[in-house]
This record gives C-alpha cells, sequence and structure tokens, in this order.
C-alpha cells in the first residue's frame, strides 16, 4: 500500500493570515501565484473555495495520487461533509452544485460505484471511434459555416465553437430527436450560466429521452446505459447522463478553446501535431482545475497537517500538474501522467473519447480556416475566475471569410508533424440557415447536416 508523501510543512516564521481564496478576479487573473504560496505551507492547505466554504486543497502531485488511489481512506461520497451537516456552509454558496451529493459514480463508493462506473464504462466503449470522429468533424463544420462567410473574417471562438461543439456531439450520442436535443442543450447550458430552472429543463428533457428509448430503443449511448446488465433504474440513467453531460462538455469547451489558442499562438512551435497541444493544455491549463472532494474517513496526516475525518479535500489537478517537484523527472514520465482526468477508480471513463474530440475539433478548425490567426497574444487572454475549471472567457480570431457546407468530404488527417492540415481549394456555398427564433441548436444542426 502507498504511503502517505512525507512532505515538510510550513517554512518556520510562515505567518498564517486567513485562508487564501480562491475565486473571484485576483484569483482568476494568477491562479499560478495562487498556488505557489499554497506549495509553500505543505503538500496541502486551507483554502476558501467560495464565500465561507473552507477546503482542503492538495497541491502535491505525490499527495494528489495518493488520494485519488487509496478509496479506502478517502471516499467521495458528500453526505460526510461535516460542515455542511453543522449548518456551516452558507445554503446560496456556489460551491453546494458543484460538492453536493448526488446519486452518480462521481459520488458513489465501493459496490454502488463499480456497479455504476461500470454501466457507464461499457456503454462508452462501445462508441466507435471513426464514428466519433465524423460526428465531431460535422457538428465542428456546422459551427465553423455559422461564422465563416463573415465578411469582415472575425470570430469569438468560446461562445461561437468551442462551448457548443461538445453539447452538439454528446446529443448526437446520446440518440437525442431534435426537439430534446435543443432542450438538454438549453437546460445543461442553463446550468452552466445559473439560468433559474435549468436543471427542471434538463430533467425533463433527459427524462423524455428515456421514456423515447424504452419504446424505441437505438444503436446510442441512452439505450445501452438502459440495456446494461447492471439493471439501471430510469433515475439511475438519468443521473450518469447528467454526470457526462456535465462533466464532459465544460472541460472539453476549456480543452478545446485553450488548445487552439496555444496552437495559434505566437510561442507555439510549427511543425507540432494537434495532439501535442491537447497534451500541453491538460498538463498545463487542467481544464477541471480543483475539484474531485474527497472525505477521510479517519483523521489523517498530510505533511505537517492533520484534516479531520469527514472534511472535504479537494485536488488541485492544475497544481498538482505544476508542481515543481515534476520538473526534473517531466523527460521520463508518460505523456498521460498528467492528472487532468483524474487517477485511481474514480478517473474519468471517457478520456479517451475527449482526447479524440478535442484533436478532431481543433484539426477541423484547421482545416477549414487554414489561414485563421488569434487577435489577441496568448498571454494577454482572460480566464474565467472559477476555482473549479481554467477555461478562457473569449477567444478572438480573424481568418479569410469562405463558405462551409455539409456537401463538403472531411478533410482528410494531418500526419504526425504536420503544422497545419491543407483546406478544400474549392469551398461550397452555405446551406440555407435555419429561420431565427425556432428551432434550437441541434435541430438547426440537424436540418443543416440534411442541406435544409
Amino acid at each position: 500500500m502507498q504511503q502517505p508523501p512525507g512532505i515538510q510543512g510550513p517554512p518556520p516564521g510562515c505567518p498564517a493570515h486567513g485562508n487564501v481564496p480562491l475565486y473571484g478576479p485576483e484569483f482568476g487573473s494568477d491562479p499560478d501565484a495562487h498556488y505557489e504560496q499554497l506549495r509553500r505551507l505543505g503538500p496541502s492547505a486551507p483554502v476558501d473555495i467560495a464565500p465561507g466554504v473552507e477546503v482542503e486543497l492538495v497541491t502535491s502531485y505525490d499527495a494528489a495520487l495518493y488520494i485519488l488511489q487509496n478509496p479506502a481512506s478517502f471516499v467521495r461520497d458528500s453526505r460526510r461533509w461535516r460542515a455542511l451537516n453543522e449548518g456551516r456552509v452558507p445554503a446560496d454558496s456556489p460551491a453546494l452544485p458543484m460538492m453536493g451529493y448526488r446519486p452518480n459514480a462521481l459520488f458513489s463508493d465501493g459496490a454502488a460505484h463499480a456497479r455504476l462506473r461500470q454501466a457507464v464504462t461499457d456503454s462508452l466503449a462501445g462508441v466507435n471511434e471513426m464514428q466519433l470522429v465524423r460526428q465531431t468533424q460535422q457538428s465542428a463544420d456546422y459551427l465553423i459555416s455559422r461564422f465563416s462567410s463573415d465578411r469582415l473574417g472575425q470570430a469569438e471562438l468560446m461562445a461561437e465553437y468551442a462551448q457548443p461543439l461538445p453539447l452538439l456531439v454528446f446529443s448526437d450520442l446520446f440518440g437525442c430527436p431534435p426537439e430534446i436535443g435543443d432542450r438538454v442543450i438549453a437546460g445543461i447550458s442553463g446550468i452552466f450560466d445559473g439560468t433559474p430552472g435549468a436543471d427542471q429543463v434538463l430533467g425533463e428533457a433527459l427524462g423524455e429521452l428515456i421514456a423515447l428509448k424504452r419504446r424505441r430503443p437505438g444503436g446510442d449511448l441512452t439505450t445501452r446505459l438502459m440495456e446494461h446488465s447492471a439493471q439501471l433504474t430510469d433515475e439511475e440513467v438519468l443521473h450518469q447522463l447528467v454526470t457526462l453531460l456535465s462533466g464532459g462538455t465544460a472541460p472539453l469547451s476549456a480543452t478545446i478553446g485553450s488548445a487552439c489558442a496555444l496552437i495559434l499562438g505566437e510561442d507555439w512551435q510549427a511543425g507540432l501535431p494537434v495532439e501535442d497541444a491537447v497534451t500541453q493544455v491538460l498538463w498545463n491549463y487542467a481544464p477541471i482545475a480543483n475539484y474531485a472532494a474527497h472525505y477521510p474517513t479517519h483523521d489523517v496526516e498530510l505533511g505537517a497537517r492533520t484534516v479531520r475525518a469527514n472534511d472535504p479535500v479537494l485536488i488541485s489537478f492544475a497544481a498538482a500538474n505544476t508542481d515543481p517537484r515534476l520538473a526534473e523527472h517531466r523527460e521520463q514520465l508518460s505523456a498521460k501522467a498528467h492528472l487532468a482526468f483524474g487517477a485511481g477508480p474514480h478517473a474519468c471513463p471517457a478520456k479517451d473519447p475527449a482526447f479524440v474530440i478535442a484533436v478532431t475539433a481543433v484539426e477541423s478548425l484547421l482545416n477549414r480556416l487554414p489561414d485563421v490567426e488569434v487577435r489577441v497574444p496568448f498571454k494577454d487572454l482572460n480566464w474565467v475566475p472559477a476555482p473549479w475549471s481554467r477555461s478562457l472567457v473569449n477567444l478572438p480570431v480573424r481568418f479569410t471569410p469562405r463558405s462551409v457546407s455539409p456537401a463538403q468530404k472531411p478533410q482528410p488527417q494531418p500526419a504526425a508533424g504536420t503544422a497545419r492540415p491543407v483546406v478544400s481549394p474549392s469551398p461550397q456555398p452555405v446551406a440555407p440557415a435555419a429561420p431565427k427564433g425556432r428551432p434550437g441548436l441541434f435541430s438547426r444542426f440537424l436540418a443543416w447536416t440534411r442541406g435544409e
């Protein structure tokens, strides 16, 4: 069994002036400086993840790996959360939607976790990689077609490309018909935006989807979950779908946006493949920055600190991946040794499909807009000031206007070492856009694929 990392505690004479706040503009503008400050206190330190909400944040790679791989001592069921049970967490805290218990694999342990996770893992295994690539390319082409012919040749890639693309792909993977897909996208987008009632919209849409698949099963992810030997109830299926949406779409959007910014940035080395840009983002700009609350089953020692049983311990994937202690070993580590997808029994079950989607999304953009370039230097881009994720606020780009049509055939995949794929020299006309204010995003996408 692994031993806890024996990392020294705070340096002699280091004053403590309250917890470091891990939220707000100051944190968002320079999270790395905050992580550097916290590292001086040992492998973990107390922080405020939201006003009035204290957690123990793990910044050491070794300590993070130790916790992630030891489910006997660190469990995920947040119903253990001491401060919450004692009424010390504000009822309107933004930490509650992120850390509060839900009946899914993410917040389960032991046999319950194994059952739910196996159903999710097996269902994801049925996703054909080539089909996933085609779905991603088609979604990318549609989104690019909406701004590529802009006469100014300008777009904002986060809102117009990186954020909606995973939503289209997941709606397709779930087997959503157009109208349900529209509401699924509206619901999950509203949850991320804090729109009142968005969770009800998403729940009702997924409930209708599950009822539909009971009547008419398909070759989709929803049907595979429902037909799995674990015999999930409809409620369990719904919660696993919500987990896949919330845990997959936002981090994927962040990864796609950051990788586009990196590969189009002034410091990117020409000739490196897109896979390298995505891998570098997962190491240095972990899309899920601080998350994965664990609850010790007994008092534990982390360096010189004692963490009490049932007090939340969050993993800083961002800080662990950039731990200076790793620097001398990075060349010996596998490119996949980062913790962006977690580790241990709760590691992301969709890490391989997620990587495929991210790489394909960036390649598709470079294929369709071969002269695209960022309008703001990478170092001057703004990041969302939230503790949970590392995502760009916006990514303004310019390009030579051109049309993109569903009639175009997918471009060949670039060979390793190719800096920019080559776009077709004879673009086709854009398909007519759906009327404004009527169908939602998924309906318009499906209509576009049919040339309507």
